[in-house]
């Protein structure tokens, strides 16, 4: 999947499809924006940066402070492809997020969502 257009695209171009999916589910912003600090480590601030910065997914991922090593626990279904079984590692990066918010519009408990004991 190398060089996939996903790769190349901002995630300030896709963030507001995941707000609009949550709060069409009754979730917030707020909510969606815990889940990309909780996967990245980025605080609020550096979050907010790099949605203005434009940064693309690959660069996002890339620099991200410190990628959540629970992370590896998210499991299930995306696009049709098990997360858990994808091979390229940015692709599995996105594809974590795309799950998490998807579980997040599903009206999933936020301690369930962040893999939380």
């Amino acid at each position: 999947m190398a060089g996939h257009r996903i790769f190349s695209t901002s995630v300030t171009s896709v963030y507001p499809l995941y707000i609009t999916k949550a709060e069409r589910k009754g979730r917030t912003k707020a909510e969606v924006d815990e889940i990309f600090r909780w996967l990245t480590g980025h605080d609020q601030a550096s979050l907010e940066a790099e949605l203005a910065n434009q940064t693309t997914f690959e660069d996002f991922f890339a620099n991200a402070p410190k990628l959540n090593p629970n992370r590896n626990l998210i499991t299930g279904v995306v696009c049709g492809i098990r997360v858990e079984n994808i091979e390229d590692p940015l692709m599995q990066e996105i594809r974590y997020l795309d799950k998490l918010v998807d579980e997040l519009a599903k009206g999933k408990k936020m301690e369930k969502i962040l893999r939380e004991p």
